[in-house]
């Protein structure tokens, strides 16, 4: 059994089991989220398709950290103008494990 399902404006196909990195999600970690943006649900005999999303299904996941991912680096050049910026950035995510898929 697996499901599509959205958070963050990114796609993940996930199945019972499977550690994700998402978008930062205001939850505590040990905790439990409900994610209800189901694009598509699948198990062994049938696939299920929303438009767009499917009401019935949802995902349950358990939080397992609150991480930063690695540094991108930004750097602005201007040739013979002597303009140069560099700065990074790191974004955060939430690492979750997913415990179960509701149809």
């Amino acid at each position: 059994m697996f499901a599509i399902l959205k958070t963050g404006g990114k796609q993940y196909t996930v199945k019972p089991g499977d550690i994700i990195d998402v978008e930062k999600i205001d939850a505590e970690k040990g905790g439990t989220v409900e994610l209800k943006n189901i694009l598509a649900v699948s198990d062994d005999k049938k696939f299920n398709v929303g438009n767009p999303y499917i009401d019935s299904a949802s995902v349950e996941a358990e939080v397992v950290d609150q991480i930063r991912g690695k540094k991108v680096v930004v750097f602005k050049r201007k040739p013979k103008k002597d303009y140069r910026r560099n700065y990074g950035h790191r974004q955060y995510f939430t690492k979750l494990k997913v415990k179960e898929i509701k149809v």
